[in-house]
């Protein structure tokens, strides 16, 4: 079963078929853009860049979702068991009806986008342009390459409703307490925040629980995030907090994509 918000769904392309377009030139784009102020006119070119990777991440996913997004860091390999836990919750998370989206590079974000993939689900990326390149990898039916941060963690934001955390470093913290904050803030609704690997982040968690017991933040702040390393608890949760409250429902028909707009549909399901 696939699920879909307003019956709201396409097929998917191949990643083989992606045009050159997605591939951006390397170009140390957050670099410039945060260096401070330049000329009006290097300015007005920053934004013009800026609007064009937001062009292309909306062109690229529109008809992906309704996604979940998983976190996690670059640097797991295989033989390591968060790898074959993140692969068994993009699985369940196929299984459910969603698309798995993560930042499309290796270690976490590849063992999700694999148990999408062998699961017969739909397995989406958002990579970035790094100084030390950092390969698409190879479970991915939909790629789209950012020059920018920024652009990259709104879109894995934007088309998700639900995101779980793996071990991970500085760029997943950060992932993390994006999504948290926006959600905090009633920026976006109450998608659930599932973190696995308990005892990877028990101290986070210890931290967090401080936070609210000096009043840094609200003690109903804890329950927007749920811990478990169960995948079946996991995706229970993200069941109950997703499909019926925001009225998501099986898939009755596919919405056209005009090529004319740069919409691409997603094939092969």
């Amino acid at each position: 079963m696939r699920v879909v918000q307003d019956k709201d769904d396409s097929i998917i392309e191949p990643l083989a078929a992606a045009s050159p377009s997605q591939t951006a030139p390397s170009e140390p784009a957050d670099e410039i853009f945060l260096e401070g102020p330049r000329s009006r006119l290097a300015e007005f070119l920053t934004l013009l860049r800026v609007m064009r990777d937001f062009l292309r991440g909306f062109r690229a996913l529109h008809f992906v979702g309704p996604c979940v997004t998983v976190f996690g860091s670059a640097r797991i390999q295989r033989d390591d068991p968060h790898y074959e836990l993140a692969r068994k919750i993009g699985a369940a998370i196929a299984h459910l009806g969603f698309t798995v989206m993560t930042g499309g590079g290796p270690g976490i974000m590849e063992a999700a986008n694999r148990g999408a993939k062998e699961a017969g689900g739909r397995s989406v990326g958002c990579t970035i342009e790094l100084p030390s390149e950092q390969p698409a990898n190879a479970y991915l039916d939909r790629c789209v390459r950012l020059h920018y941060f920024f652009v990259r963690k709104t879109l894995l934001v934007k088309y998700s409703y639900a995101f779980v955390v793996m071990p991970g470093g500085a760029g997943t913290l950060d992932e993390l307490f994006e999504a948290l904050t926006l959600i905090q803030t009633a920026k976006i609704k109450n998608f659930p925040i599932v973190i696995m690997g308990t005892d990877y982040w028990k101290g986070l968690i210890a931290f967090m629980d401080q936070m609210a017991q000096r009043g840094m933040i609200a003690s109903s702040d804890l329950s927007l995030i749920y811990t478990t390393d169960s995948v079946e608890e996991a995706i229970e949760h993200i069941r109950t907090k997703t499909i019926e409250p925001f009225g998501l429902k099986p898939v009755a028909r596919r919405r056209r994509a005009f090529p004319w707009l740069g919409e691409r549909g997603l094939s092969g399901l």
